[in-house]
């Protein structure tokens, strides 16, 4: 479980990315300048492709995470990544179900 919980911390750190990368691309069209935010197309793939099936991944430690506490089962993960994850997946649910970018 603990490679899994690494897993989504990366694949949430490739969701700010992505959503970083995102936000620029948009600001850099709507000045009519037409550069990509990164010149190497294939890592810009990755982060948004890992970013945005960070929810799944991320919906799935929520669930798993429910369960240990509820049957009171102690995983010993790192704090700092369980509260990551955690803290990020309401913030993804906002991005792609309310906000309107």
């Amino acid at each position: 479980m603990r490679f899994f919980a690494r897993l989504v911390f990366l694949c949430n750190i490739c969701f700010i990315g992505s959503v970083i990368l995102r936000f620029v691309e948009i600001n850099n069209s709507a000045k009519g300048n037409a550069n990509l935010a990164l010149k190497f197309q294939p890592l810009e793939s990755t982060f948004v492709i890992l970013g945005y099936g960070a929810i799944f991944l991320n919906l799935l430690f929520v669930i798993f995470s429910l369960y240990w506490f509820a049957t009171k089962k102690i995983k010993f993960l790192p704090r700092f990544i369980v509260m990551f994850n955690l803290v990020m997946f309401p913030l993804q649910v906002y991005y792609f179900f309310y906000s309107n970018f």
